[in-house]
C-alpha cells in the first residue's frame, strides 16, 4: 500500500500564527507519516502534533530552544515505503545547494529541509530529490502559506504537490 507524506517546516506558533489551520490539522490526522523540517517554536505545537500524527518524524530549527533541542534531533532519517529519507532544518544558501547536499546526504533518495519559507523542490545531478515545503504561517517574501504531500510508493516518490494554506 502506498504511504501518504505530509511535509511541514517553520511551523512557529504562537509566534507567526496562534495555531495551525484547520485544513492542515486534518492532514496531519490524515498521513500516513508527517515529516517536520524544524522551526516549531513552542514544545505544545510538538505535543499536538505527536498527539494527532499517526507517526512524525521531526527535527529542530534554529528557532528551537529549550525542550524542544533535547527532544528534537538536528537531522532525522527514516526509510519510507522502500524511500530513503533524510529531515534537516538548514542547508545553507540556494547557490550550490544540490551539489552541497548531494555529498552530504548521499544515503537518502530524499532531503527534506526547511529554514527559508521558500518552497523548493529540485533533484540533483547525483538523484538525490531537495524539498522545502516552505512554510503554512509565515509567508515572508512568497504569495501564499504553504505545505507539501507526497506518496512512498515502493521505493519512489510520487505525486508531490505543494498546498496553498487557507487561513480561514
Amino acid at each position: 500500500m502506498p504511504t501518504h507524506l505530509l511535509i511541514v517546516a517553520d511551523t512557529h506558533v504562537p509566534k507567526r500564527a496562534r495555531d495551525l489551520a484547520p485544513a492542515l490539522w486534518h492532514e496531519i490526522e490524515a498521513a500516513d507519516v508527517v515529516l517536520h523540517a524544524g522551526d516549531w517554536v513552542d514544545e505544545t505545537l510538538l505535543d499536538a502534533f505527536e498527539a494527532r500524527a499517526r507517526r512524525l518524524v521531526a527535527v529542530r530549527g534554529n528557532n528551537d530552544h529549550g525542550a524542544l533541542r533535547e527532544r528534537l534531533p538536528e537531522v532525522a532519517r527514516v526509510e519510507v515505503d522502500g524511500v530513503r529519507i533524510a529531515v534537516v532544518h538548514e542547508t545553507g544558501s540556494a547557490k550550490g545547494r544540490e551539489e552541497r547536499c548531494s555529498a552530504a546526504y548521499d544515503d537518502v533518495d530524499v532531503l527534506v529541509f526547511g529554514h527559508s519559507h521558500i518552497p523548493w523542490d529540485t533533484t540533483s545531478t547525483t538523484g538525490l530529490r531537495l524539498l522545502n515545503p516552505g512554510s503554512p504561517t509565515d509567508r515572508r517574501r512568497q504569495p501564499h502559506c504553504t505545505y507539501l504531500t507526497a506518496t512512498a510508493d515502493q521505493g519512489a516518490l510520487l505525486d508531490v504537490t505543494l498546498h496553498r494554506v487557507d487561513r480561514s
